[in-house]
């Protein structure tokens, strides 16, 4: 058996993806947080904000979007100048949005419930036996993310979101050949 195509030579990438791509992940905070994350992923491979995630806790206060979500210019102007992240006026500026929109979501609903309610609370156990089988979106993620921009989310198009989907385990896209998919898929029984 061997790992999914996508995971190279990397040390970071291998350890990321045996320990962390596809676990089942229930809390809110950090659900926001990697769905941030990957919204700074947008034009830039996955192993950059990888390599800059600790830099990224930091400057954002261990993504706490209570914390966030009363940022202003001064906040903005402190991150464009930190060289430990990756420096885009308009992903700041709607990680502070976003951590508004979460807070709404949270109040509502629970942002774990409302994220896992699409998919029914459990994981959707996928069976792609190669790489190209994977979609780049999907109808659930479409979803998602026409919510989410209706209420006022940015960066979160279907292909983030189903990256994002992947990475938190409300999809399990381990391929069939791949030792960790059947760990994960365990976790979800």
């Amino acid at each position: 058996m061997e790992r999914c195509g996508w995971v190279g030579d990397d040390d970071l990438y291998r350890a990321y993806h045996d320990t962390e791509w596809g676990v089942p992940e229930y809390d809110s905070r950090a659900l926001w947080e990697k769905l941030i994350l990957d919204g700074f992923q947008a034009g830039l491979s996955w192993i950059t904000i990888l390599r800059k995630r600790d830099a990224f806790r930091e400057a954002f206060q261990g993504f706490d979007p209570d914390v966030i979500a009363t940022w202003g210019e001064p906040e903005v102007q402190r991150l464009l100048a930190n060289p430990g992240i990756v420096r885009h006026r308009g992903k700041i500026e709607a990680t502070i949005g976003n951590a508004r929109v979460w807070q709404q979501i949270e109040a509502e609903q629970g942002f774990d419930r409302y994220l896992w309610d699409y998919v029914g609370g459990t994981p959707v156990q996928n069976q792609w036996t190669r790489l190209d089988e994977v979609p780049a979106y999907t109808e659930i993620s479409t979803a998602i993310s026409k919510d989410l921009r209706k209420r006022g989310f940015k960066f979160c198009g279907p292909t983030i979101v189903y990256a994002f989907m992947q990475a938190v385990g409300m999809v399990n896209d381990h391929l069939t050949t791949c030792p960790c998919r059947e760990q994960v898929a365990q976790l979800t029984r």
